[in-house]
């Protein structure tokens, strides 16, 4: 039996894909091997539209001679509407194996073309315009079914939020649908399978449409109806049969609407649930619904309606209290001992007409107190009032919030006891595969890196949000192009920005410029700083190039970046126009470095020159688009913007470095932009490194960096030789630092370094959030760096691996990182023991790794068998002055040498 085997199967980046709108579906497969450094020498791939027929394949590649395992393109016949496509993959290796053929894989096509819709949107006749938001709708429509069911599918959508009732029954386990997309150029729907949900004779369905970002409020300004006014659903169901025959079922004006339990429901102010509405059997064949209205048809377009892109938002975790506190104040209070994001279950038997109201917060004041202050004006409420007689069963449908603590109202009677089993925390989030970790030595920077996962989850709901819990919850660029390659660490992001990324394309403006959120709710309105939101801003609107260009690095999808390449170029030509000699970027609105700490006095901005971090942030989008253009093969554009690249280079050096090799800005973000652009060289750049260096210990080994500088700042420190200063910041414990926090019982990271002081007291309360992902933008370094686990970035998607972790003087005595990669799962552990550093490795099948191995001599180097420079995978070795450097094969690696 070979030794080679093929692991896992994907298609677009899913085990398995139900209801896609692809018309070129991509293939990856990872491969185990018994052997080390084993690499395919050829694949072949089949697909066939029924499992029991591939010997006659719809479309069989034969043997191809190549060593690609991702991102491998359909090429076969054109594909048809609402059908399961199964495939399989069979590989060869350079050691002459064959594999046996992978297990079955499949993938499902919805709707291929935009006149396959017949249902119509409807609405309830109830349905009125304005500001405030109305009960929850609910429609409804029976159907008779014949016997011999074969497959049922529903495709469904809605203007607002929706979820579907199929006798009786919830359809699927999805929250939030159809997800939040720019509604107007690109609408998501769902695809259920629910063949086993239906009976022979009848049968009925029931929607639930409620407003969510469609039309609730959205922003600090307490706007609605940024998409319409009006909520609607639109639904078709087709039902086979074994006969070949075929029902269609779809939303039409025969369908019967009414209001039900959920009298109100908005995504920032929470949820009210009257028990005493419920209409026992609505969705179930033979309920009465005489009393019931009518629905209207809307006219609303089908032609931006696209499959599901994103991974769904589902209940990934659930959370009991830790403890019930009761304030100074006199307030009942759950404490989950997590901050995080969702909703919160009861389940009890209460008496009729029990009022329940749940309030939730982040944090307690200094004298442990609850504290909503910084939610601005989002109430974060969900009201339960209780039917009585039987244990009832509720949690929030149609919002979500962020919280670790709920104050509870209406059940002070009860013991604590009682609270701790009634209550149940439901971790919400767009359900990723978790596929990176870090832990090292230290305690604290553990804790740190699962606050950064948290922040992550919690603000993943569908789209990257700033926060989850205040007035706001919007798609910020900044935050999301400085965080992209930590979340790709932990967590499989290819689906979530790959249709955040066309969302982004969807709503950049026509002159190239890109708005500050995404989707964009913001144009038209004036911030409470009072900025023109019709502009844009560097570093925000640059995520139109770094978002694309780290995907393609970390998942090596070089469609999404042919897809955004248009949108790239256009966001480079738009700044170019913008600065008075088109190589400077020195007009308009800016953030700069937002919360930058050595800001004047009253203002939110860094003190690093607005036009040099717009330059800087400038120089690098046009080499990524440079980069881009080599990938995509378009050299008349490669040169084009490597040109630019160099003009931009020589004019910054004109405007922001002396005669001497100074930066004119004496702060610490205008040295890390610098370096980390590599806008500087040779002896200029040692002296910036060096200055930057000098900054940090004259002032403690404290940062004084803000939004821009903070990601950057310990690689371009241990980049530049200065890694032990970065350790030194990373193990800060007071203020500023990534530690503080944790010192203040974090569990997430925070949007300000001293969102609570060391006096106890907060923050102002207009901008202070728990949760804000930007400044975890450290765990990229963690698994870089301390660790050293990293690809090459001359070939995407880990296909080359770096293994280089930098040692940390005895500060930290081991790291760990891993990675399921889009090849199979790496690891980069190293630890310090006895006198002996002990480094070991995995490479996956199908890929090579260049280890660095600092302070190593081959000669003291051993593998587990003998000399490392001799062992098996092992292809070449050579010594640097400070290091032992290996190019190994795929295997497991475990290399120890005197310190």
């Amino acid at each position: 039996m070979s030794g080679l085997k093929v692991e896992q199967i994907l298609c677009d980046y899913r085990a398995e894909l139900l209801g896609t709108d692809r018309l070129d579906p991509r293939f990856g497969w990872k491969l185990g091997s018994d052997l080390r450094g084993t690499r395919q020498k050829a694949y072949r791939l089949q697909v066939t539209d029924s499992v029991n027929n591939f010997h006659n394949p719809t479309w069989d590649t034969g043997v191809i001679e190549s060593v690609k395992s991702i991102q491998v393109e359909y090429k076969g016949p054109e594909l048809q509407s609402r059908t399961r496509y199964y495939y399989r993959v069979q590989v060869w290796d350079y050691f002459e194996r064959e594999s046996a053929w992978s297990e079955v894989g499949w993938w499902e096509t919805a709707f291929l073309n935009a006149d396959e819709w017949k249902a119509s949107w409807i609405t309830s006749e109830s349905v009125q315009e304005g500001d405030e938001a109305e009960p929850v709708s609910m429609l409804r429509q029976s159907f008779k079914i014949k016997p011999d069911i074969a497959s049922a599918r529903i495709y469904a959508t809605a203007a607002g939020l929706y979820d579907i009732y199929l006798n009786g029954t919830r359809v699927g386990n999805d929250w939030l649908t159809p997800g939040w997309t720019s509604y107007l150029h690109r609408h998501q729907y769902q695809t259920y399978d629910v063949t086993t949900a239906l009976s022979t004779g009848e049968n009925a369905i029931g929607i639930q449409l409620a407003d969510g970002w469609y039309l609730g409020r959205l922003g600090w300004e307490n706007k609605t109806n940024h998409y319409g006014d009006t909520r609607a659903a639109l639904l078709q169901m087709h039902i086979e049969y074994a006969d070949g025959s075929e029902e269609v079922v779809c939303s039409d004006t025969s369908w019967r609407s009414s209001t039900g339990p959920i009298v109100f429901s908005e995504i920032y102010d929470g949820e009210m649930y009257d028990a005493r509405l419920e209409q026992s059997g609505w969705s179930n064949e033979g309920f009465n619904d005489l009393d019931w209205r009518g629905v209207k048809k809307l006219e609303l377009p089908n032609s931006n309606l696209v499959a599901q892109e994103n991974w769904p938002v589902r209940v990934t975790e659930t959370l009991k209290p830790q403890a019930v506190i009761h304030t100074p104040s006199g307030e009942t209070v759950l404490d989950m001992g997590q901050n995080m994001v969702g909703r919160v279950r009861l389940v009890a038997n209460l008496s009729a007409g029990t009022t329940i109201v749940l309030h939730h917060a982040e944090v307690l004041d200094a004298e442990g107190n609850f504290y909503t202050d910084n939610l601005r004006s989002a109430k974060q409420k969900v009201e339960y009032i209780a039917k009585g007689g039987i244990t009832e069963s509720y949690a929030a449908m149609f919002t979500f919030q962020g919280f670790r603590y709920v104050k509870v109202e209406g059940l002070e009677s009860l013991n604590d006891e009682f609270l701790m089993e009634a209550f149940t925390g439901e971790v919400m989030h767009s359900e990723m595969e978790s596929t990176g970790d870090f832990e090292c030595s230290n305690p604290m920077v553990n804790q740190l890196q699962r606050n950064i996962r948290w922040g992550q989850r919690g603000n993943f709901v569908d789209v990257p949000t700033d926060c989850p819990q205040r007035d706001e919850r919007l798609g910020w660029t900044g935050d999301a192009q400085v965080f992209i390659r930590t979340a790709a660490f932990n967590y499989q992001v290819a689906p979530f920005f790959e249709k955040w990324m066309r969302d982004l394309k969807a709503d950049q403006r026509s002159d190239g410029s890109v708005p500050f959120v995404i989707p964009n709710i913001l144009d038209g309105n004036s911030s409470n700083a009072g900025e023109d939101q019709t502009q844009t801003s560097a570093a925000w609107g640059d995520a139109a190039v770094i978002c694309p260009w780290i995907q393609y690095l970390c998942y090596g999808d070089d469609r999404l970046l042919a897809e955004q390449y248009d949108s790239m170029k256009a966001w480079v030509d738009y700044i170019k126009e913008q600065g008075a000699d088109q190589h400077l970027w020195n007009t308009g609105f800016h953030f700069g470095d937002w919360l930058g700490l050595d800001a004047k006095e009253n203002s939110y901005v860094g003190a690093t020159p607005l036009d040099m971090v717009a330059t800087s942030f400038f120089a690098y989008s046009t080499r990524i688009v440079r980069d881009a253009s080599a990938v995509l093969g378009r050299a008349k554009e490669e040169i084009y913007y490597a040109n630019l690249y160099k003009d931009i280079i020589a004019a910054y050096h004109h405007e922001f470095v002396t005669p001497a090799g100074r930066l004119a800005a004496p702060t610490q973000t205008a040295h890390v932009l610098a370096l980390m652009f590599n806008l500087v060289e040779g002896e200029i750049r040692q002296r910036v490194a060096s200055d930057l260096n000098k900054m940090i210990i004259k002032n403690n080994y404290h940062l004084t960096t803000g939004f821009v500088g903070t990601p950057y700042l310990c690689p371009v420190l241990s980049d530049n030789g200065f890694h032990a200063t970065a350790v030194k910041l990373l193990l800060q414990e007071s203020y500023p630092s990534w530690l503080y926090s944790i010192t203040k019982g974090a569990t997430t990271i925070w949007e300000h370094w001293d969102g609570i002081k060391p006096d106890g007291s907060f923050w102002s309360k207009d901008m202070n959030s728990y949760n804000h992902y930007a400044y975890g933008a450290i765990g990229e370094w963690l698994y870089r760096y301390v660790a050293g686990l990293d690809l090459d970035d001359t070939e995407a998607a880990y296909k080359r691996i770096r293994i280089h972790p930098r040692f940390a003087e005895g500060e930290i005595t081991y790291a760990r990182a891993r990675l399921d990669s889009p090849y199979g799962f790496i690891e980069s552990f190293w630890k310090e023991e006895e006198g002996l550093r002990k480094v070991e490795v995995i490479i996956p099948v199908n890929t090579t790794a260049q280890i660095v191995l600092m302070g190593a001599r081959l000669t003291k180097l051993t593998d587990e068998k003998g000399p490392a420079a001799t062992a098996e995978g092992i292809l070449s070795a050579k010594e640097s002055l400070d290091s032992v450097i290996l190019l190994a094969g795929s295997g497991k690696y475990l290399f120890s040498y005197p310190i």
